[in-house]
Parts: C-alpha cells; structure tokens; sequence
C-alpha cells in the first residue's frame, strides 16, 4: 500500500524532532547572569535548522523567524533544553517551533523559557527553492 503525503508528513515529523541540551555557562551569560537573548537564539535557529534538515534531507535555510516570547530569563549555571518540532510544512517551505525550557541542574524542575517559530525554505543545488519533500 502507498503512503499518503500526509502520512509521509507525519513520520517525517516524528522521525525529526530534535531536543540538544546545552549548559548555561558564564560566557554566555550577560551582567544578571542570565542568557543572552541572542544566544538564545543562536541555539533555536540551530535547533530549528537541524529539525528542518532532519525532516527534508535537503539543504535548509532560514527566512523569518515569526514570533519569539521570552517568558522566564534562563539562569547560569542551568541547562537549557532545546526542543525542536516541524508545525507546518507547504511546497518548498516549512515551520519549526522551537522551545527552551529552564532545567536546574540539581533537581527534577523544568519550565518554559522561550519559544519560537521558525519558517525554513528548502535549496536545491543551484541556491533556488525546491520541494521540502
């Protein structure tokens, strides 16, 4: 039996779900030691990219990022939990959210930091947008 294009959708998200886990450690805090909002997003355009690439196998590139909350600051000496999932995906175009949750290092508690939304484009080999699927 032939797969949908939804069910291909589907598993693709499944199998592309991305979660890196990185350490919040001083240089990558500012003067209330915290997380640079811009680290924050270096490490969500990374998570998003990889989502993306996962989901495609194809070159994936960023062009907006449509809404970022900052809800909590993320404290050093803590673990940010980077979780990626494709939301949305059209022709040549796709959407990762992505979310940093606050994770202490030294307990089982874990909330809600940042959130946001990727949209990814897909490239072929001459640089022009192509199909994501």
């Amino acid at each position: 039996m032939e797969q949908t294009r939804e069910q291909e959708i589907q598993e693709r998200i499944q199998l592309s779900e991305t979660k890196m886990i990185k350490c919040v450690f001083p240089d990558t805090t500012n003067h209330y030691n915290t997380l640079f909002g811009g680290t924050a997003l270096n490490w969500m355009d990374e998570v998003a990219f990889i989502t993306a690439t996962r989901f495609s196998r194809k070159k994936m590139v960023t062009v907006s990022l449509d809404k970022t909350d900052f809800q909590k600051p993320i404290p050093g000496g803590s673990f940010a939990d980077i979780h990626g999932i494709v939301t949305q995906v059209g022709n040549k175009s796709l959407k990762v959210q992505v979310q940093i949750f606050i994770e202490q290092m030294y307990s089982n508690k874990r909330e809600l930091a940042v959130s946001g939304t990727f949209s990814m484009v897909a490239l072929n080999e001459q640089g022009k947008t192509t199909s994501v699927i």
